[in-house]
């Protein structure tokens, strides 16, 4: 059956209408502004010749052969889980099959019916989609606004039988690259009897010696919980949660992303091991190169005269809004003829007026590449 339903139809039309459906792209061979390999591990030789090593002599190279409850808990998720709870400093450490599974488990099964979640407005679509599968009340704050928090905070403490109040950020936002005060953030929620949770996915591997922002600013013992993703500046696949031990047991138990799918092949598991090895020897000199690189774009933009077209950033992630989706993606179609990969970011995604370009840097960008970008995107009438 060919056929699609109409109403199903309806909603294609009404995208394509409004210059927002989205299309599957070819990877070719552009200057790289659009990938979160922020460190360049994807493409390391040596971590493939090192998972190649951890693989050696053990009898499971292929498939993981089942669910982590039944035959697909090999050893090296052991390995894994342990290194990172030590690494990060955290009580217990538990491996999910992507940062998504890992947010719609979290949030779906352990905010209980009479807790609360106050979530910055801006956290990722999996951090909300897990929200909503769950049955705790729910309210966004405004971004980064710990006096609007507040205000929801007293809000739900007057409201009768509610327990936990959990409050939830990320390190560093997908899409605008800022990040909260984490420090006052933690000491509100501390004194406030609030369970922080924070999403590490931008900040993972970048921060902290090849650790996370939280990691960085000590404030381990401060947060509830906190999502470290493989997939971005880490270069592999897959997520983990970091509690406490008794928050990983619950989750072994009751979040049902992790209980009713197949686990990670041994080769995922074993790649991220290998890049966090590699991180351990050559993390401080790539992690500054990368540094480097986000302050030669500050100072171009600053240069070029561009500071106020891009929102403040100090991250990899760098973006400027231009309002309109066809204009977006017009701009960005003129940089990707000149043999930039920069990405445009239509609403729904971002919000009716807040669409952008969005500029991720990497540690193997050159500065003559950042800068001859910047200079086009200046002048988008001589591309």
């Amino acid at each position: 059956m060919e056929k699609l339903p109409k109403k199903l139809q309806s909603k294609l039309s009404a995208r394509k209408e409004k210059g927002s459906l989205r299309h599957l792209p070819w990877q070719g061979k552009s200057i790289d502004f659009s990938s979160n390999d922020y460190l360049g591990l994807a493409k390391s030789e040596k971590i493939a010749q090192m998972t190649h090593d951890f693989l050696e002599g053990s009898a499971q190279k292929n498939g993981s052969s089942g669910s982590r409850l039944l035959s697909g808990n090999h050893q090296l998720y052991a390995r894994l889980e342990d290194f990172m709870a030590s690494h990060h400093n955290s009580g217990a450490a538990l491996v999910f099959n992507s940062g998504y599974d890992a947010n719609i488990g979290f949030f779906s099964s352990v905010p209980q019916r009479g807790d609360m979640v106050l979530y910055d407005e801006l956290v990722h679509a999996s951090i909300r989609d897990g929200i909503q599968m769950g049955n705790a009340k729910s309210y966004k704050f405004a971004h980064n606004d710990i006096d609007d928090l507040a205000r929801h905070v007293e809000r739900s403490r007057n409201r009768d039988g509610l327990e936990e109040i959990y409050v939830v950020t990320e390190s560093v936002f997908s899409m605008d690259g800022d990040s909260p005060d984490l420090r006052h953030l933690a000491h509100f929620c501390r004194d406030n009897g609030c369970l922080l949770v924070v999403d590490e996915a931008h900040a993972t591997g970048i921060y902290g010696n090849g650790r996370d922002l939280v990691a960085e600013q000590g404030l381990e013992q401060e947060v509830f919980a906190r999502i470290i993703t493989f997939g971005k500046a880490m270069g592999c696949h897959g997520a983990a949660l970091l509690g406490s031990e008794s928050l990983k047991e619950y989750l072994v138990n009751f979040s049902r992303s992790f209980i009713y799918t197949t686990a990670l092949p041994p080769h995922t598991v074993a790649t991220i091991l290998a890049a966090y090895e590699y991180l351990g020897d050559e993390g401080k000199a790539v992690s500054g190169q990368l540094r480097a690189n986000i302050g030669h774009f500050k100072q171009e933009m600053e240069r070029l005269q561009m500071t106020d077209r891009f929102i403040k950033s100090d991250s990899a992630i760098q973006c400027t809004l231009i309002r309109g989706n066809d204009k977006v993606k017009a701009i960005a179609k003129q940089l990707q003829t000149a043999g930039f990969d920069v990405k445009p970011i239509l609403s729904p995604t971002v919000k009716e007026g807040e669409e952008r370009l969005r500029f991720c840097l990497h540690a193997f960008n050159t500065k003559e590449e950042i800068t001859k970008v910047l200079v086009l995107l200046n002048n988008p009438i001589n591309l």
